[in-house]
């Protein structure tokens, strides 16, 4: 019966969609989400949706400019009601008040955006949307708020319990394969043969996560080198010219890249849960790795170089330099002034070693004077540095990399 019942379903919704379609020619963009938000029925909210997703892609800059107004406007929060209720609740706790708190609180865009999600596939043109939405903030900040609501929906719907992690290999879909090759944001992908070198041998690993709304659209990747011995080089790493080993015969797994894929899910994290699940699958497959480190580059050194009150750093080479700034470059809040450092460091890694000449293309030249860092995570260290680095902004390094940064005399 449910397969009948879904059939009909459809047919009924495909004559309803193209006698609706005729009805919303006239109507406007903001007269159409009153309508989606007033809907009841599921067929017509579905319609209604699919019609005003339509709509939006095909706006101009100017059009989505003015739906996302029509958005922070029109859908606010009412602050008389929020107090109004809240005062209620205050006098009367109870299901109904809080309830009633609880919807005074909610922006009408968050509905909006829910009954929009109904449509098959619309998690991918919301998570679009989103991304045209950040564009335009730079210039318009009254629409941070819409970006609030954005956020907090996009944090519930892909939340860690949602997400797949797939294994991608020279095998995976061509589309897939594509896809890698245009999100690689850390080492370029130059061409079919370079993304094999990376994909195809046995000591080569890569995963990613997905969403099942997006099956067909990578979320964020990790590229794995299995090697013997922390490497030093990335050149090393990615040349054709190496020898490759048995999987079974490396004791180390290095990320040493990590690209995420969706600008619209910009400040939703998925690096945390990437990195652990991928350490656990591979510890359990190959028991003979026993160091998990990074291959990191170090993206903020020459901009913070350039910026501080440090004039001259007084140091035997950039290796130090590269040291120095990964322990003590702070911003206000007292947090590393690396975006990468951070990130590794919020996860639980500590700074593992530093090594210069190990990224001499034009980009490494360019962020760190070629300077990487290899971030180790240490299984049984992971819950301590994290509790050190976010409850005391503690940088954790080892003994070796202190040594570096100790050598450097700043000047003012």
């Amino acid at each position: 019966m449910s397969y009948f019942s879904e059939l009909i379903s459809t047919v009924f919704e495909r004559r309803y969609q193209k006698a609706l379609s005729n009805e919303v020619v006239d109507r406007t963009t903001s007269e159409l989400c009153e309508d989606l938000l007033s809907s009841h029925g599921e067929v017509s909210g579905v319609t209604l949706a699919r019609n005003l997703l339509d709509r939006y892609a095909g706006m101009t800059h100017e059009e989505k400019t003015a739906f996302f107004e029509f958005m922070a406007h029109d859908l606010e929060v009412n602050p008389y009601d929020v107090i109004s209720s809240l005062e209620k609740y205050q006098e009367k706790p109870a299901k109904g008040t809080y309830r009633a708190f609880a919807a005074a609180c909610e922006p009408r865009r968050q509905e909006l955006a829910r009954r929009l999600n109904q449509v098959p596939g619309a998690t991918g043109q919301l998570v679009q949307m989103r991304k045209d939405l950040l564009g335009m903030m730079k210039n318009r900040p009254n629409l941070e708020p819409v970006d609030v609501d954005f956020r907090h929906l996009f944090a519930s719907w892909f939340n860690r319990g949602f997400l797949v992690l797939r294994p991608i290999d020279w095998s995976s879909p061509a589309e897939i394969l594509e896809k890698i090759i245009a999100y690689e944001a850390v080492h370029e992908i130059d061409s079919w043969d370079d993304l094999r070198r990376r994909l195809k041998p046995t000591d080569r690993r890569c995963f990613g996560f997905f969403h099942p709304s997006m099956a067909d659209e990578p979320l964020i990747f990790v590229e794995v080198a299995l090697t013997k011995g922390v490497p030093n080089s990335v050149q090393d790493l990615l040349t054709n010219e190496r020898s490759e080993i048995e999987a079974e015969d490396a004791d180390t797994a290095v990320f040493y890249s990590i690209s995420n894929c969706q600008a619209g899910l910009a400040g939703i994290s998925f690096g945390n849960s990437l990195i652990k699940q991928v350490v656990s699958d591979l510890s359990k497959d190959l028991p003979n790795l026993s160091t998990f480190v990074t291959l990191s580059p170090i993206p903020g050194l020459n901009k913070w170089l350039g910026s501080t009150d440090l004039n001259i750093l007084e140091a035997a080479d950039n290796q130090a330099v590269a040291a120095y700034y990964l322990l003590e470059a702070k911003r206000s809040d007292r947090m590393p002034f690396d975006p990468v450092a951070r990130f590794h460091l919020g996860n639980g890694a500590l700074v593992y070693a530093v090594h210069a000449e190990a990224d001499t293309s034009p980009n490494g030249r360019k962020q760190s004077n070629g300077a990487m860092v290899n971030y180790l995570y240490d299984l049984s260290q992971i819950s301590q540095n994290h509790e050190k680095f976010v409850g005391e902004q503690t940088v954790v390094a080892s003994a070796a990399v202190k040594a570096l940064s100790g050598s450097v005399a700043p000047k003012s």
